[in-house]
């Protein structure tokens, strides 16, 4: 098993077949010298390269394979300076040279070009462009394959939603507008959140927990199996996901929501200025736990239910219904539902809520196999609400209105300050106004040399330090000075 780092990224290998060995003791020589800052690597031209070229014909024919991938924490700046200069930045299907990912069959190849050799011919046909960095940001990158992806779960999405034709194509295009935007302030913000040195586990942890729970699969190979087979992505990538989106709200939390304050007279202007908005019908909003009852025991699951409607009714309903509803959709919510109007519930349900005040439980309604308990989360009558009522409504209205531009800024002053550098062709809707972010391609920087006769043909003058008199008296050409 070998594991490097280079540019920031982890990536775990495993190789076989003829030449397996010699590889894994070069490659091992090569990265361990990048993460040193890349200081090894001219120490392996000058020693070891004589071993690579005749190691070169077995090495190129081993198969070597990804088993695992993983992001190094806390990506310095010096980092993100190495990564820009050399531009070589390990990742998933090989590593990136110049832009361009390489697939490891063709790995000695690409340590061959990197260190300035020749490369035999027979060696370079087997190298494909398997991927393209399309954006790097400090010390991560963005590549053309992540915006594909993006594009294609958007379209999924719309067919799922129902567009089809010219209105799916419409609502693709528009997102894609922006996509490259999303993803660099993603980038910028849980860069922020790690910086911030932000503690996510707990949540983490417990939105995991709960996503296990709700899909009723106890046991971890097979839940994370479950995962990569719904997500189309290996486990790790998608828990790595949700927790780069909880350090993403937890830095707009801390640097800009919770900064944002409202007096009670300006929510009440908006109230009186916007009174038409709060005309209500009358509506029920009601809290469930719901137990499945699909495969088992009837009698099992009528008393599980009964047990958690007794309990519901002394403890805290949200945290009992994230703790034990089946209800993916709810669940997660604290069981809160969209409110309902008379008539927008199956019978037996509004029979038992629609008249009912409000922290009202149920006892368990059975509904077909299931078993359902609801609270009474509040009931408004038709009519304008109350100040009072829509208070919190009006405070997030505000701060949606206000939050918005200020998300925005705060990224433009992030952008401003980062190392930030986008391809020809993509377009970054959110840049910073003034932000160079030229793309530099390493393959096209020419070195710079001098030669040993024009260090030796300039002429060097010895700097002599002036002496300054001390104040009372005369400075001779000796140097020395006199009192007057």
């Amino acid at each position: 098993m070998l594991h490097y780092f280079v540019g920031g990224v982890g990536v775990d290998f495993q190789a076989g077949g003829e030449g397996s060995d010699a590889w894994e003791r070069l490659a091992g020589e090569v990265f361990a010298a990048d993460e040193r800052s890349f200081g090894g690597v001219d120490h392996l031209i000058e020693d070891g390269l004589a071993r690579v070229e005749r190691e070169s014909e077995r090495c190129h024919s081993c198969t070597v394979t990804r088993v695992g991938a993983r992001v190094k924490k806390n990506i310095s700046r010096k980092d993100a300076k190495i990564a820009k200069e050399k531009n070589v930045v390990a990742g998933r299907g090989g590593p990136i040279i110049g832009g361009m990912r390489i697939p490891h069959r063709g790995l000695l190849c690409s340590l061959l070009i990197l260190c300035g050799l020749a490369v035999p011919g027979s060696l370079f046909s087997a190298v494909t462009i398997m991927d393209e960095i399309v954006c790097k940001v400090n010390g991560d990158i963005i590549t053309r394959s992540q915006l594909e992806k993006a594009r294609k779960d958007l379209i999924e999405r719309g067919k799922q939603g129902g567009f089809t034709g010219a209105k799916l194509d419409e609502a693709v295009n528009q997102y894609m507008a922006d996509v490259l935007r999303d993803k660099i302030d993603t980038m910028l913000l849980v860069q922020k959140g790690k910086e911030m040195d932000l503690k996510v586990e707990t949540e983490l942890n417990k939105l995991m927990a709960d996503f296990q729970r709700q899909s009723g699969v106890t046991d971890p190979d097979k839940f994370q199996a479950l995962v990569r087979e719904q997500a189309g992505e290996p486990y790790e990538d998608f828990r790595n996901d949700r927790k780069n989106e909880i350090l993403k709200n937890r830095v707009i939390q801390e640097e800009i929501t919770r900064k944002i304050q409202f007096k009670r007279p300006e929510l009440e202007a908006y109230y009186n200025d916007h009174k038409k908005d709060f005309e209500r019908q009358e509506r029920v909003f009601l809290s469930m736990i719901l137990v499945s009852g699909a495969g088992k025991d009837a009698a099992a699951i009528e008393k599980k239910a009964k047990d958690l409607a007794t309990r519901a009714k002394t403890e805290k309903f949200a945290d009992l219904a994230v703790q034990s509803s089946d209800d993916p959709n709810t669940a997660p919510q604290g069981g809160a539902m969209d409110p309902q109007e008379k008539g927008g519930l199956r019978t037996e349900i509004e029979d038992a809520v629609w008249d009912k005040p409000k922290g009202f439980v149920t006892d368990p309604i059975k509904l077909g196999t299931n078993f359902a308990i609801f609270k009474v989360d509040d009931h408004p009558k038709a009519g304008l609400a109350e100040f009072e009522e829509v208070q919190y409504e009006v405070q997030n209205i505000m701060l949606q209105a206000r939050a918005t531009p200020a998300v925005r800024a705060y990224l433009t002053k992030l952008r401003e300050n980062a190392f930030l550098e986008i391809k020809p062709g993509f377009e970054d809707s959110g840049a910073a106004p003034g932000k160079d972010t030229t793309w530099i391609d390493p393959a096209q920087l020419k070195p710079e040399t001098t030669t040993k006769e024009e260090v030796l043909a300039k002429t060097h003058k010895k700097k002599l330090l002036k002496v300054i008199p001390v104040p009372g008296t005369t400075a001779t050409k000796t140097g020395t000075s006199s009192s007057k």
